[in-house]
């Protein structure tokens, strides 16, 4: 077992009995992400989305969390109170499987970041915006076994990865785009 670090999880919960699917989660994220910042309501552009299922009556506010290379192959069902919900209904992993959580103009990965900014903000702007209280956020201390240093081999692998999928200019644009950033 390796050394325990005291590490920082923040969360969003989401209480389905308060959420009515307004999206508005949706729009503030976007107007935060947006470049310049609120410049723009591009709600595919967020990483909060709706997952809306009219016929069933669902719905569901999803962050976006992992990029995934491979669809997951579990086709599980739950049933809350009453209502059935497929297990894509909850997973915020972008993969092959659905076009949510990507870029629209360049199909890289949008991830929920907790909308980190300087200064940094109290909540994230969904949480901010959900005013039935759907959204919640939480922040706890948890210790967990200190991570790995990345070996570059690791690094190259995975950059490799992504210039075989989407090509190296558009890998070198986001990079440069993220750096000015900051």
């Amino acid at each position: 077992m390796g050394e325990l670090v005291k590490k920082k999880v923040r969360t969003i919960k989401v209480d389905i009995d308060k959420c009515n699917g307004c999206r508005t989660c949706e729009m503030a994220c976007a107007a935060f992400h947006a470049s310049p910042r609120y410049s723009s309501l591009n709600p595919y552009r967020s990483r909060i989305r709706m997952i809306i299922n009219e016929q069933n009556d669902e719905w569901v506010a999803v962050r976006a969390t992992d990029y995934s290379k491979a669809e997951c192959d579990g086709r599980r069902t739950y049933t809350i109170k009453g209502r059935e919900f497929s297990e894509c209904s909850f997973c915020g992993t972008i993969c092959p499987a659905r076009d949510l959580f990507k870029e629209p103009d360049s199909g890289l990965p949008l991830k929920c970041d907790m909308c980190e900014s300087d200064p940094p903000l109290e909540v994230p702007m969904c949480v901010q915006a959900c005013q039935h209280e759907a959204l919640t956020y939480e922040e706890k201390e948890v210790w967990v076994e200190a991570e790995e240093q990345v070996k570059p081999a690791e690094m190259e692998l995975s950059l490799k990865s992504l210039i075989d999928k989407y090509g190296l200019e558009k890998l070198a644009n986001t990079v440069a785009r993220m750096a000015q950033k900051g």
